[in-house]
């Protein structure tokens, strides 16, 4: 039976092959994983039909896929060469292609210089995985497998390369480089940032807040929040996102989106909440904010913070919000000016908490403050409306009871 692409949603034209997790001519059980398809939201999983054996890869990993195409054959009801069945004796004269290693190790090796007899394998019946030459490459000392070998005949060793980056031999004296493609979802992130850039009339706008009550409420009642919500720590990332909810009633502007020449206003507030991964950022949303308490907010961020790392966030978790929030701050960031997630209209930015020295009722003391910066399209929203906005949120910041007062 073939083994085909999902059908991709309207959004998604293509996909790319990004890992086969069993190889050509290996057992696979129902429901098993056989391969990762990476498109420019999130990464898909295709599982195995029934039990049997993936006969055929048909696109490689790095190739590009289109919906509903064809990817591999699989043959349900057949058995690979289980570990008990004897291996084909292997001669010197033994050509690569009657080599125990799977299709997807051999073209790894060739391309990074591995010689193949010195690879270990450790699929069945001493089959050599892709997984074991990275697992050789890793190994210091290879003498006799360089990865790389510079102008003057010295061998410059490379460790196996994120999706997002290289990693070269920082002590060697030679001026290396290592190129490597982008993933496609960090490309397509790229490119939209640029458009939001060109096609949007986008500006900035500042203020900062005092942090002490939400902190001081943090402190006052964690152990009892955790204890009457299964374990959920009330974080900082659930007050802004009410804060938020409670401004876009206020100001719908800033809610809505440009569509053409028309204005959509939304009537719904789904709030989407920025996530860094190893593949990029992402940005799942938080649906219907206005209704949920601070312990739904803060169970359903982790569970997206969760599934993004593991890269098990769906189409439907990704598409839509009508506004978003980024904290640089987990970073250390004090202040930048976040990019707008088209088409949507604002983005608010949290930054570091810093203590530092502030005037109130006429006296210096010491504070956490936080930088807060609000980008927004100023072809629809006036700098006076923007500003109040982010008044707002400060207002209810350090003031929490007017988040649940919704005054």
């Amino acid at each position: 039976m073939d083994v085909k692409a999902p059908a991709f949603p309207e959004s998604i034209s293509e996909g790319t092959v990004s890992e086969w997790h069993v190889k050509q001519g290996e057992n696979a059980k129902r429901d098993d994983l056989l391969v990762d398809i990476e498109t420019d939201k999130v990464v898909i999983e295709v599982f195995a039909p029934e039990d049997g054996v993936l006969t055929e890869i048909v696109k490689q990993e790095g190739e590009t896929v289109l919906s509903e195409e064809i990817i591999g054959h699989f043959e349900a009801g057949a058995s690979a060469i289980s570990d008990s069945d004897p291996l084909p004796e292997v001669s010197e004269g033994l050509g690569e292609e009657d080599s125990p290693a799977s299709p997807a190790a051999r073209k790894l090796a060739s391309e990074s210089n591995v010689d193949i007899a010195s690879v270990e394998g450790t699929g069945k019946g001493g089959r050599i995985t892709k997984e074991d030459v990275v697992r050789t490459m890793s190994q210091p000392e290879k003498k006799d497998s360089p990865d790389q070998i510079t102008s003057s005949g010295e061998e410059i060793a490379f460790s196996e390369p994120s999706p997002t980056e290289a990693a070269v031999d920082l002590n060697s004296d030679e001026r290396v480089e290592r190129r490597v493609a982008m993933t496609r979802m960090r490309a397509t992130t790229a490119k939209r940032l640029v458009e939001a850039q060109h096609n949007a009339a986008m500006l900035t706008t500042f203020n900062e807040v005092d942090m002490s009550p939400v902190m001081a409420l943090r402190k006052q009642y964690q152990e009892e929040f955790q204890a009457a919500h299964n374990g959920t720590r009330l974080g900082f990332m659930s007050f802004f996102v009410r804060a938020a909810t409670e401004s876009l009633k206020r100001f719908p502007a800033v809610n809505a989106s440009i569509d053409g020449n028309d204005i959509v206003y939304h009537g719904y507030f789904d709030i989407g909440v920025a996530v860094s991964t190893d593949r990029g950022l992402v940005v799942p949303v938080v649906r219907e904010a206005d209704a949920l308490s601070l312990a739904q907010i803060e169970d359903q961020i982790n569970e997206y913070g969760q599934k993004a790392r593991a890269g098990k966030l769906s189409l439907e978790e990704l598409s839509g919000g009508t506004f978003t929030i980024s904290n640089g701050g987990i970073f250390g960031s004090l202040m930048s000016t976040p990019i707008l997630n088209a088409p949507q209209t604002g983005v608010l930015g949290m930054h570091k908490i810093q203590e530092r020295p502030v005037v109130v009722d006429g006296e210096i003391v010491i504070r956490p403050m936080m930088y807060l910066a609000l980008s927004y399209d100023h072809r629809l929203i006036d700098g006076r409306e923007a500003v109040q906005f982010l008044v707002a949120i400060k207002g209810m910041i350090e003031d929490p009871a007017r988040i649940l007062l919704e005054l």
